[in-house]
């Protein structure tokens, strides 16, 4: 499985591989890692609402930031948790579950 360039500017994601050397690209932009965007995703603090389950209960009770596209706890008030908008220990099988969800339920 591809996994693509965790750097984002203005919310638009590198489309470069994991760990390509120089600049970031998101079609014709540019940027440095000086220029990117804060690993902390805007999407905090924002209220949600847990996203319907597959069969087995995945994603098991968890919120579907609209920012970022990852599944995120919600506090007591029902608002997202303080999260970034990737997580680099995320597992292959993560990914397969996320892809697979939203082939069942779309964005």
């Amino acid at each position: 499985m591809m996994r693509f360039c965790r750097s984002r500017r203005d919310g638009a994601r590198c489309t470069r591989p994991l760990d390509h050397p120089g600049l970031h690209r998101h079609r014709a932009i540019m940027w440095s890692d000086l220029a990117a965007d804060a690993a902390g995703c805007p999407g905090t603090g924002q209220r949600g609402a847990p996203a319907p389950p597959l069969d087995d209960g995945y994603p098991h009770g968890l919120a579907l930031c609209p920012t970022c596209g990852r599944f995120i706890e919600l506090d007591p008030r029902g608002r997202f948790l303080p999260h970034d908008t990737s997580d680099a220990a995320e597992s292959d099988a993560e990914v397969a579950r996320r892809h697979e969800w939203f082939n069942a339920h779309g964005w």
